[in-house]
């Protein structure tokens, strides 16, 4: 367990920086019982991160570190300055398993600590004023229905299929990141100003963003017929997303090196 010693305040910049603890005051440090990273394969592709069944943690493979910091720190790509290029370009595989099951905060904090053991990986957060998203409730009332269950070893938001996403057990904080994720054409941070505290299940089908430079014919035409994320936002659950400037929070490296052996 250790302390980013760093604590800089320059409210004049509208900027805040804050040290981010690793590790937790007066608990055993939450660690994997069983965690690999290997470098990829030489030619490996870009891949991802996904959860193992009933939260006993990760499985990855080509996946970068900036990755790994965006899925477990909930943070997009473009909000990770800093470091050297290799934690964009290189893959790594990485298993991380608990023999007991756990809640996806506690697996994302084991990630954390997995990072800067490592990766002896320090870094901090700094919030910074910056053009985004304000998603707040609609005049015209919440829409989403609130869960009543728990679903914490599940992917929150699924895929059903043709653009259509299935929310469960989904809290604000999570739904945010993902949507900043969907806003490839204008690519603002969500920030949550819905005083939801609970955790909600939808259902929202929308019209898919293309990337700046994607051909038209990407989408199908069912899709195009769909309204855009902002109307399905409205319309479907009682959401709506203003830009505006708004504290946006930036990850910030500040120290790493290549993985230590397993």
């Amino acid at each position: 367990m250790f302390w980013l010693k760093r604590r800089l305040i320059l409210l004049g910049f509208g900027l805040v920086s804050i040290p981010i603890a690793v590790g937790q005051n007066n608990q055993p440090r939450l660690v994997y019982d069983l965690a690999s990273i290997r470098p990829s394969g030489p030619n490996a592709p870009a891949g991802g991160i996904d959860p193992l069944p009933g939260g006993t943690g990760y499985k990855g493979e080509g996946v970068s570190v900036k990755v790994m910091l965006s899925v477990m720190y909930r943070v997009p790509l473009r909000q990770i300055v800093g470091g050297p290029d290799w934690l964009n370009d290189e893959r790594f595989d990485v298993q991380a398993i608990t023999e007991t099951p756990y809640s996806t905060d506690d697996l994302h904090l084991m990630f954390q600590n997995l990072l800067a053991d490592r990766f002896h990986l320090k870094l901090h957060k700094e919030t910074r004023l910056a053009p985004a998203y304000v998603l707040a409730i609609a005049k015209s009332g919440l829409k989403m229905v609130e869960a009543t269950a728990a679903q914490d070893h599940n992917i929150p938001i699924t895929n059903g299929g043709n653009n259509e996403f299935i929310g469960n057990s989904v809290r604000m904080s999570f739904f945010c990141w993902w949507l900043g994720l969907r806003l490839q054409n204008d690519q603002r941070p969500v920030i949550d100003q819905t005083g939801l505290t609970g955790a909600y299940d939808f259902r929202l089908s929308f019209r898919p963003q293309l990337a700046p430079n994607a051909s038209m014919d990407v989408n199908s035409s069912e899709q195009d017929n769909r309204p855009s994320i902002f109307d399905a936002l409205k319309d479907q659950l009682g959401l709506v997303l203003t830009p505006q400037k708004g504290p946006v929070e930036i990850l910030v490296i500040d120290s790493v090196e290549k993985p230590s052996e397993n």
